[in-house]
């Protein structure tokens, strides 16, 4: 059971009028029925990570909680690509190609985008905030605190939680949000780097603070 002291401070960083919830890569080219990653998308929805994203989602929503998405894609001729990694390189080979437009980039089911709802397109690198309007978008937000969430916990989900700790954020992360592979990979990295330098939480206990009635909506 989690304590007094870490409800009462995850209450206060989730103030929804300078909370913004990203979610990292809940596209159906990754972690849809069709993904060009299978285990990895096997793993956020057996687990139940992506279901958890979505009522994370459907709060936010409710809460007048900032969503945005960060999507990774590419361009059909690769051009701005990265290829300086093992992992570009095979990303390339995949048989599904994240490429702009396509089914590949659009949001997972059951997430729901709303018309309210910021899409961010990366068409390089490893971060949604590095190099992208993320960071931007998120000062103009009046974001104070972001909730990450998301894939995967191997590289994109660790980018994105240094570079917002780098920039000032207090990050918030729920540990049965976010998925990487193997599935016990996980857990090690939130309790041996990801503890270290954001507040881990559950998806419940996000919730609860979302629907306390001592909440403030945005102007």
């Amino acid at each position: 059971m989690a304590g007094t002291h870490h409800l009462a401070q995850l209450q206060e960083q989730l103030d929804p009028a300078g909370t913004v919830l990203l979610t990292v890569e809940c596209q159906e080219g990754v972690v849809g029925r069709n993904s060009a990653l299978p285990e990895l998308a096997t793993a956020a929805r057996a687990s139940g990570v992506l279901q958890n994203v979505a009522r994370l989602v459907a709060a936010a929503h409710e809460a007048d909680v900032q969503v945005l998405h960060a999507v990774a894609e590419r361009r059909s001729d690769g051009r701005g690509a990265n290829s300086n990694a093992r992992l570009f390189r095979a990303a390339a080979r995949l048989p599904v190609q994240q490429h702009s437009g396509s089914t590949a980039v659009r949001i997972a089911e059951p997430i729901e985008v709303a018309d309210q709802d910021l899409v961010v397109r990366r068409l390089h690198g490893l971060s949604p905030l590095a190099g992208t309007d993320v960071d931007p978008l998120l000062r103009n937000l009046g974001c104070r605190t972001l909730v990450v969430t998301g894939v995967s916990a191997n590289v994109a989900i660790p980018n994105a939680v240094f570079d917002a700790v780098n920039l000032g954020y207090t990050v918030v992360v729920p540990g049965d949000a976010i998925a990487g592979v193997p599935a016990d990979y996980t857990p090690a990295m939130i309790r041996h780097t990801l503890a270290l330098v954001s507040t881990v939480a559950t998806t419940e206990e996000v919730l609860g603070c979302w629907k306390s009635p001592r909440r403030v909506t945005r102007a």
